[in-house]
């Protein structure tokens, strides 16, 4: 795809987020009108102190502004360069709230003294629940996360009040999101999302990121790191301060970042930009534009099975001409270095190249002094690929039923070829969040809207590969097989189209001088997909599917004293089925027809959340206790069948119930003698409620799972802090251990828990010229160089074979993992300016 491409779509969001908006007409409405009479030019908004602002009422209502507003500061605060304030409770890791759930975040105390390259996940690791593992050191493989034992698809991520899931599998990709450097706080609320949160896979909690503003006065910061694995990343951010004699005020920045695999072949390389721009003119009266544009390309890790991890550990480089492999050994866990002809394991043909370009407009405009809009539309591109190769005779291709010969540009190769075969993704996904609040005395009533459009095309062509076993299209698209009939050769080859409709309304009373709030909402979820297959002999080409969920929420917080509070919340959550539901793809063979088939019949995943939780927040610490509780129904579940003629294939349903129970706890403090310690935990009894469908030849049977404990649900979880800054010197310990997690609902296989601390040591230097904050740091990971599986992939029902209800014997499959990433020492040197 060319750059000039992805330059037009970039200008063609802007224009159209920023010209096209009725907010501007708006915004100019409003100036008008307080401007009437004067002859004067507007000058910048004077910052009003916090005492001096009317606090916000806490609420389950949410928010879509890109600033903090309920984050309450006390004492007093000061820059230590980057944001570093060096006061906030637990180095960063905890913030005072007054929320009626559960919230934990991180702040730029936390964020500014890590490796810059981490990605908002890795940010998020030691944080009750939060169960996060990376491939590499700098985070540019992507990474996962789940939290109370629900992975990052089942949870809504947010960017300055837009969706960053992939709205056809709700997948997260955390390596092309933001810049840590730009990140203000990253909020996790464990248990569920608020009533504007713009989501359809949020059955569990979400995670919320937000940007710094553009600073009020020129300036900037500049940052260089080096590495192990030839790391190299820079940052440059340049902010404008107010320009001219008006209240705008903006930044630019950029971002390189390299890295070498740790194990076997290949390489990340990533660019990185971003601008956000600020209008406030006081009052609480904001436009903002945030634009986030990314480019990477790099080459996957293999997931790997334990029989694989066993024997091979963190892998071996193939001899010349050869796998290294005999009969009966297990994959290697890293793909060739050297290419063997009719492999497709060759790391060449495994690369992972995207281009996203985001742009959110959140704006507030204090209509009257009862009355306030918050508006936020976005809009979402993303285009590229995950590699794969297929070796095939090119005369005898599979088009649905029928067997045609091939070609590339027009030639027919003999016997058994190569062929590329990446999943392309292109998304166009634009929307608005819409919301009214309306505050007279003790009530608090909101009224909003959240209206998305998605198209979402998918293919997978097969493309030509040179002599040397390299693509000769990187992306996919061109050099494509051809078939006798003129049509492509695909994979598979889907549009996807959603619409999302989302009105909502909640009120939130104060009671007893502010002690007592209460909290009852509702939100009412309307999702229309049109899907059109467009490969031959499908079940359905045409797909049309319609959903409709009604999302209750309430919730009470009562303060006790000043320091002491209580809170209650219920909150009904749910998850759409991915889109890769509706259609059949991948190969095709008679009698059983694709591998992969359609039920546009599944349900969407219902969650029930109830939380009850206690915090205490003082001058000196900040704690919170909670139980939580969820009910599942409906779970999302993928299903591999097996016929009687040993022809397998996949398909999703619904698997039944779930039921978890747990307490999540964490304390921190402020500064005492130049030390902040930060401890969490987590205790989750997650519990299988239903005995899964399984089948093996032409049996069907359903496996003895009901009441065993839930996959990818670590029973417990320990994070541990610990911060020393005396405004020059500054260093930091942190620890996290995850108990042991179950890959299959039999509970026949798991990966043992794990323990992973790091290390981080620097000194600020004095102003040098136009260098205001001079400073070195040198970052530690996995200090011990643990070596240990640190995310399951792929979840089965069974690894053995075992006998089910009726007394059928099914066989076993293998779970997948991921290899946590080594020991590394990334050093910086940074400044403000």
């Amino acid at each position: 795809m060319s750059s000039k491409r992805h330059f037009s779509v970039l200008a063609c969001l802007i224009c159209s987020t920023v010209l096209s908006s009725p907010l501007v007409a708006l915004a100019d409405t409003v100036s008008e009108k307080k401007a009437a009479g004067s002859t004067t030019r507007s000058q910048p908004a004077k910052e009003t102190k916090p005492s001096q602002q009317k606090a916000a009422l806490p609420t389950m209502m949410g928010q879509t502004s890109p600033t903090d507003e309920n984050v309450e500061v006390r004492g007093h605060t000061r820059d230590l360069g980057d944001g570093d304030t060096g006061r906030a409770f637990g180095g960063g890791l905890m913030t005072p709230t007054d929320s009626p759930k559960s919230v934990s975040a991180v702040t730029r105390d936390y964020i500014a003294k890590q490796n810059p390259a981490l990605n908002p996940m890795q940010l998020l690791q030691l944080l009750p629940g939060a169960n996060v593992s990376d491939t590499d050191p700098l985070g540019m493989t992507g990474g996962n996360m789940s939290v109370r034992g629900l992975t990052e698809s089942q949870m809504g991520f947010t960017l300055e009040g837009f969706p960053i899931n992939d709205i056809g599998n709700f997948a997260v990709y955390p390596q092309e999101i933001v810049d840590a450097e730009n990140l203000k706080t990253v909020r996790l609320a464990q248990g569920s999302a608020d009533l504007d949160s713009p989501h359809i896979s949020a059955s569990g909690g979400v995670v919320d990121m937000y940007m710094i503003d553009p600073k009020k006065t020129m300036g900037g910061h500049v940052d260089m790191t080096y590495g192990s694995y030839n790391a190299t990343r820079g940052f440059a951010r340049f902010d404008t301060g107010y320009i001219g004699n008006t209240n705008l005020r903006a930044y630019f920045s950029y971002s390189q970042a390299r890295q070498d695999h740790w194990r076997g072949p290949g390489w990340e390389n990533k660019k990185h930009g971003e601008m956000k721009i600020v209008n406030d003119w006081g009052d609480g009266n904001r436009i903002s534009l945030a634009v986030v544009g990314n480019s990477l390309k790099n080459n996957a890790y293999p997931n790997v099975t334990k029989a694989s991890w066993n024997k091979w550990g963190i892998g071996f480089d193939n001899p010349v001409g050869s796998s290294g492999l005999v009969s009966g050994d297990p994959p290697n866990t890293v793909y060739e270095r050297h290419y063997v002809k009719g492999d497709s394991n060759y790391y060449k043909m495994r690369p992972n190249p995207f281009t996203n370009i985001y742009a959110s407009m959140p704006s507030t405009f204090k209509l009257t002094d009862h009355l306030v809009l918050t508006e936020t539309p976005y809009f979402w591109y993303g285009y590229g690929n995950g590699g794969g190769a297929y070796s095939t005779n090119m005369s005898q291709m599979s088009y649905g039923s029928q067997t045609l010969p091939g070609s590339i540009n027009g030639q027919t190769p003999s016997g058994n070829v190569m062929l590329y075969n990446p999943s392309l993704t292109e998304t166009y996904r634009p929307g608005a969040t819409t919301k009214l609040t309306w505050t007279a005395g003790i009530n608090r009533l909101m009224v909003g809207y959240w209206f998305e459009y998605s198209k979402q095309r998918q293919t997978s062509p097969y493309s030509e590969v040179s002599s040397d076993g390299t693509p000769l299209s990187l992306w996919g698209d061109s050099n494509n097989v051809v078939l006798s009939n003129g049509q492509t050769a695909q994979y598979r080859n889907t549009l996807t189209q959603t619409q999302v409709h989302t009105p909502f309304i909640g009120d939130s009373l104060s009671l007893l001088h502010g002690k007592l709030t209460l909290d009852a909402g509702l939100k009412y979820s309307i999702v229309k997909r049109r899907g059109t297959n467009y490969l031959p002999d499908v079940g359905q080409k045409y797909v049309n599917t319609n959903y409709y969920q009604a999302l209750p929420t309430a919730a009470i917080r009562y303060k006790i004293d000043t320091h002491n509070q209580v809170f209650v919340s219920v909150a009904t959550n749910y998850r759409m089925p991915q889109n890769y539901a509706l259609y059949d793809s991948g190969t095709y063979q008679a009698g059983r027809g694709y591998s992969t088939q359609a039920n546009p019949d599944q349900k969407p995943e219902i969650s029930i959340s109830e939380e009850v939780g206690w915090r205490y927040q003082d001058d000196l610490i900040s704690s919170s206790v909670t139980y939580f509780h969820y009910n599942f129904t409906n779970r999302l579940f993928t299903q591999t069948l097996v016929n009687e003629r040993g022809q397998t294939w996949t398909t999703n349903i619904n698997g039944g119930g779930e039921h978890s129970d747990g307490v999540d706890a964490e304390i921190g403090t402020r500064p005492f003698h130049h030390v902040r310690p930060y401890v969490s935990f987590e205790y989750l009894h997650a519990v299988t409620d239903s005995n899964l469908p399984v089948s093996s030849g032409s049996i069907t049977d359903y496996m003895h799972t009901k009441g065993k404990a839930a996959p990818q649900a670590p029973a417990y979880q320990v994070g541990f802090g610990l911060d020393y800054d005396d405004g020059h010197r500054f260093a930091g310990f942190n620890l996290k251990y995850v108990a042991k997690q179950y890959s299959t609902f039999m509970n026949d296989e798991h990966i043992p828990g794990y323990v992973r601390m790091n290390i981080n040591v620097g000194y600020r230097l004095p102003k040098m010229g136009i260098f205001k904050s001079p400073t070195i740091r040198l970052n530690l990971q996995n200090i011990s160089n643990e070596r240990y599986l640190s995310w399951i992939n792929g979840t089965q029902v069974n690894a053995k074979s075992t006998t089910g209800i009726f007394g059928n014997t099914i066989r076993g499959s293998s779970a997948t993992y991921k290899i946590a990433s080594p020991f590394a020492a990334i050093a910086t040197i940074s400044s403000d300016f």
